[in-house]
């Protein structure tokens, strides 16, 4: 995950950073790897903190790609305001400098990340690959690694519009270690994972 965002983040930043006469040359890179790290914490720390309905939507395109969806998404305006102070501490940048930034890069980062993730044609990086990379060492989340669930089969039919009781049941067979029967009653859970509560997580519900 480490190396596409990172290739997102420079190909975003030729005018806002590289062109920008606020940033010296010799400090190009830092101000890319700052923006990186703040992106890579802001998604860990709500991945960790088991808001998967709200990556999953952010992820899946559901909020939306402009940048104006984008940046009010609640997700990615904690990562902007991350990004932001960091770059204010660092670098010395006044907020309106260190904002500009922030605004102008993180829209294009994380477009091209929607892009490649909710693209099931794209194989570069899915939402297996980005759900395990963001929840890895937390014990929140590992019974849903382990299980063996497909966040990928949420993930694209979130993010085509299609998401239906077929969807459900195919991820509710995931979860059940692959088989497509539902559970006995009062049978919610396999190895310890609460299918229900995972499903409303992802959907937002209490």
């Amino acid at each position: 995950m480490l190396e596409q965002l990172l290739g997102l983040v420079q190909e975003n930043s030729q005018q806002a950073i590289v062109q920008n006469p606020a940033v010296p040359n010799e400090h190009n890179e830092e101000v890319m790897h700052t923006l990186l790290g703040s992106i890579t914490g802001g998604l860990q720390e709500h991945a960790q903190a088991g808001n998967l309905g709200g990556l999953m939507g952010l992820l899946s395109g559901n909020s939306g790609t402009s940048s104006s969806s984008l940046m009010n998404n609640p997700i990615v305006a904690s990562i902007a305001s991350k990004a932001i102070g960091a770059i204010m501490e660092k670098f010395g940048m006044n907020s309106q400098t260190a904002g500009g930034i922030v605004s102008s890069v993180l829209p294009g980062v994380l477009g091209g990340l929607i892009s490649k993730v909710s693209n099931p044609g794209d194989s570069s990086i899915d939402f297996n690959d980005i759900i395990g990379s963001l929840t890895k060492g937390s014990s929140a989340q590992a019974p849903a690694q382990s299980s063996g669930f497909d966040f990928n089969q949420i993930g694209y039919a979130m993010a085509d519009g299609k998401l239906d009781m077929h969807d459900l049941i195919k991820m509710g067979g995931s979860l059940m270690g692959g088989g497509s029967s539902a559970p006995q009653s009062g049978q919610g859970s396999s190895g310890g994972l609460d299918l229900g509560g995972m499903l409303g997580g992802l959907f937002g519900k209490k």
